[in-house]
């Protein structure tokens, strides 16, 4: 009988074992505990600051074609009218019958405090950090509301995907995974695993788990899912047993130049996303579900000249789930007149995405108002509740 081994010994003796343990659920303490809530929460990060006056045209503006030449969209360009004002960007037609159903809708005019700089590195980071400011910000929003919640374990929250998702870094622990990990063991590396794990069942469990994911992949001769399904089929997966939160990005936001085409291919990418969640989620967890889809900051009103837009301020939040109501585009607009804008080339914020995200939360897990005013999110002002939540 081999001498015994610990679990620190093991890891740190890990070259015995061919995978990626950098990105393996073995190296997240996992509990199958149930949360204390049973409602779930998927929060996507748009990297690169989402056009959202493309995304939701507010062709009934008069303003709103001619700062737009060729992007000025609405019915006639083929967009999906949504209220008789606003319409919905083509890439994202196959959403509709969730808007028809009440499981889709808008935030518009929404904003972090984030002001004038315009980078993408300050804005992603003060957005996942929630706080007013960055200076001393180390960890998320996310991570803090699961800080003030008695009961989560690692399980009850997954940051999926490639990208370092701060929003969910801090004290309490997370589970990762991305497309990227796989579990390949030698006969040898099982043999040890299963000797290391067999007097720790939660670890012993998390092992099985994490060998059913890697014999349930696409095989070798198989294509793979494009990485944005991946991440949702898995999502899905997780939200449909023990998890509760589920936290990943999408990129391709950038659009200074030929906005039409690469705004398309984003926006198909994130209708994909929503798509595959609201198929791959089991008994009915859809129905619990809210999804908010967040970007650092909007574009510029005006259109430059490669046929784009710049960096800008004002943009706009996706809500979708079956927890979320839904056939509206909600938020104050502030209009695209002369005088309307902020420093006379962005949408005027008028709601502040925090606030909003403060709501759904505590719509979801009851959390109050002091917890998310003062740990969450340090400082803010939640308002008026919008009612995003049925």
């Amino acid at each position: 009988m081999p001498a015994a081994l610990s679990r620190r010994d093991f890891l740190f003796r890990s070259g015995l074992v061919g995978c990626s343990l950098a990105a393996s659920p073995l190296l997240t303490p996992v509990s199958f505990a149930a949360a204390p809530w049973d409602t779930r929460l998927v929060v996507i990060i748009l990297r690169g600051g989402m056009d959202g006056l493309d995304v939701v045209q507010p062709y009934g503006d008069p303003a709103f074609a001619a700062l737009r030449a060729t992007l000025s969209g609405g019915p006639e360009q083929g967009a999906h009218d949504l209220d008789g004002y606003f319409a919905l960007h083509p890439g994202l037609g196959a959403l509709m019958p969730m808007w028809r159903a009440g499981q889709l809708a808008f935030m518009h005019a929404v904003s972090t405090p984030y002001r004038d700089k315009r980078s993408h590195f300050d804005g992603q980071d003060l957005l996942e950090a929630g706080t007013a400011t960055l200076s001393g910000a180390r960890d998320g929003w996310l991570n803090r509301m699961l800080q003030a919640v008695p009961g989560v374990t690692a399980q009850t929250a997954y940051a999926i995907g490639r990208d370092n998702m701060r929003l969910l870094t801090g004290a309490a622990d997370v589970a990762n995974w991305s497309p990227d990990a796989e579990l390949t063991l030698s006969p040898r590396a099982e043999r040890l695993l299963d000797l290391v794990t067999e007097p720790d069942p939660a670890l012993h469990a998390a092992l099985s788990e994490a060998r059913l994911l890697a014999a349930s992949g696409p095989g070798p001769d198989k294509k793979r899912a494009a990485d944005h399904v991946q991440v949702a089929e898995f999502a899905a997966l997780q939200l449909s047993a023990e998890s509760r939160i589920a936290a990943f990005s999408l990129n391709g936001w950038d659009t200074h130049g030929g906005q039409k085409r690469a705004l398309g291919n984003a926006l198909g990418r994130l209708a994909d996303t929503l798509l595959t969640l609201e198929k791959r989620m089991a008994g009915g967890v859809w129905d619990k579900t809210a999804v908010v889809a967040m970007t650092e900051f909007g574009r510029t009103v005006r259109q430059n000249g490669t046929q784009g837009t710049d960096h800008g301020t004002g943009g706009l939040m996706v809500l979708a789930g079956g927890a979320v109501r839904g056939g509206r585009v909600y938020g104050q607009w502030p209009g695209l007149g002369e005088g309307d804008l902020y420093q006379d080339r962005d949408l005027m914020p008028t709601g502040d995405v925090r606030a909003h995200a403060a709501w759904i939360m505590r719509g979801l897990t009851g959390l109050d108002h002091a917890a998310l005013e003062g740990a969450v999110f340090p400082g803010l002002d939640m308002g008026r509740d919008a009612g995003l939540l049925l």
